[in-house]
């Protein structure tokens, strides 16, 4: 995993856990931000749909909302592409730990401000602008976790949202039932399918434990990607800084 200046496209068991880990923490991360703001924070197709329903109520307030928040998932994942993308596409080492950094930094923002009070009751209507400040935190993280994992897996995997995985599923199961016509992509069309099934049983669960959590424990339920994105900013470290130093004798 993160050797030299590889991508993680490869299947490999370390990988496999980081993408799992990443599908779980989306999963826990949209179910909070529905809870709290009554919107999903990990894909944008909602707020376009938002931003069109109040535009047309008329709502302007809200509609610009609606229109701004999504645009912090743009900047996490040009973010992103300049920590992971460029640099791969420069043969250079990509930056996964800042990345990681990052969205350790952002979730752990919104569980401070969570407890100093900065958004509000757990579950209020979205109408405050501490509310969009709170979407646009959670956009942040999802931004950057699409845009990183996009790119160092070379577009095989996504973990913030599963209708592309959905229909990347759907075409590899074709793909392996016309196996014997299709000889040369059977092994890898397996591991790929078997990855796309796990990416969204752990979003799933991602969903079902982070509901509980913040049914039961409002904002704290954030606890839950916090230690995900902690475990992932840890190993980045470790993978990309620590390791290398150790062996060239620093």
């Amino acid at each position: 995993m993160l050797r030299d200046n590889q991508s993680i496209s490869f299947y490999s068991p370390s990988n496999v856990v980081i993408w799992i880990l990443l599908a779980f923490q989306s999963g826990s991360i949209n179910i909070g931000g529905f809870m709290a703001c009554h919107r999903f924070v990990s894909h944008v197709t909602g707020f376009a749909t938002f931003f069109g329903y109040e535009i047309n109520q008329p709502n302007y307030g809200e509609a610009l909302g609606m229109l701004l928040v999504p645009l912090f998932f743009l900047l996490g994942t040009m973010v992103s592409a300049q920590l992971v993308e460029i640099r791969l596409r420069l043969h250079q080492k990509p930056r996964y730990f800042v990345s990681f950094g990052l969205i350790f930094g952002f979730l752990l923002i919104v569980v401070v401000g969570s407890m100093l009070g900065w958004f509000g009751p757990f579950g209020e209507p979205l109408r405050f602008s501490r509310d969009y400040t709170l979407l646009a935190l959670l956009y942040t993280v999802s931004g950057l976790q699409n845009g990183t994992i996009t790119t160092a897996s070379k577009s095989t995997i996504r973990t913030t949202h599963l209708t592309g995985i959905t229909t990347d599923l759907g075409i590899g199961l074709i793909r392996l039932l016309h196996r014997k016509k299709l000889p040369n992509l059977v092994p890898e069309e397996s591991k790929a399918t078997l990855m796309r099934v796990g990416i969204i049983v752990f979003f799933g669960l991602g969903s079902i434990v982070g509901g509980f959590a913040f049914k039961n424990y409002g904002y704290s339920g954030f606890l839950i990607p916090l230690c995900t994105s902690g475990t992932l900013f840890g190993s980045m470290i470790y993978f990309q800084l620590w390791k290398p130093r150790v062996r060239r004798g620093e």
